[in-house]
């Protein structure tokens, strides 16, 4: 079975599993910053109550407890970030999706790419998966700039390949192979 102990990052962050009792405060942050999330985001429609928290929560335990991934929360100073977690774990390919996002405020402070090399890093050793993979909107710069500055290979473009309310986006996928992480990172942003 999936685990996953809270991660200690630089700079006051920490990465640890969701719990019911963040159901308000995650929801507060969803709701408080749902403008600017839906420019990137396809799920704020789907998250517009207190109860749409907890059921994430009640998913995101039951994915973990039958090993098909997990999302947690990016804490800073104590308080709730945002998320990042892993997409369905293809176990027999032994590769996984990273998706994320971070409220506006807590931006511009290296959070996220903490963040991301925390949940590559665990892929790579705790899981032994093979391959990560992180899919961002093409014109999504901040998104895009994660993946870029970790060193992962730009594998091509996907047109039209996420809805957005009322249009389509281009979605660029970016892949790390676990020996080119080892020979790339130490796991310097996680303590």
């Amino acid at each position: 079975m999936l685990d996953f102990p809270p991660l200690q990052l630089a700079h006051d962050a920490e990465l640890r599993l969701f719990q019911m009792s963040d159901a308000r405060e995650y929801f507060q942050l969803i709701d408080a910053n749902r403008t600017d999330l839906k420019t990137w985001l396809p799920w704020l429609n789907s998250s517009t109550s207190i109860q749409d928290t907890i059921d994430f929560i009640k998913h995101n335990k039951m994915r973990l407890d039958r090993n098909l991934g997990y999302g947690v929360a990016i804490l800073w100073q104590g308080q709730i970030a945002g998320s990042i977690g892993y997409h369905d774990i293809n176990w027999l390919g032994r590769n996984v999706e990273i998706g994320y996002w971070l409220a506006p405020a807590f931006r511009g402070k290296g959070l996220m790419t903490q963040a991301v090399t925390a949940m590559t890093e665990n892929a790579f050793t705790k899981l032994e998966l093979k391959q990560v993979e992180i899919r961002c909107a093409t014109q999504n710069h901040a998104s895009r700039a994660i993946p870029e500055r970790l060193g992962f290979t730009q594998e091509g473009i996907i047109p039209q390949s996420e809805w957005l309310y009322d249009h389509f986006v281009d979605l660029v996928v970016y892949g790390m192979l676990s020996e080119e992480w080892q020979t790339r990172h130490s796991g310097s942003y996680v303590r």
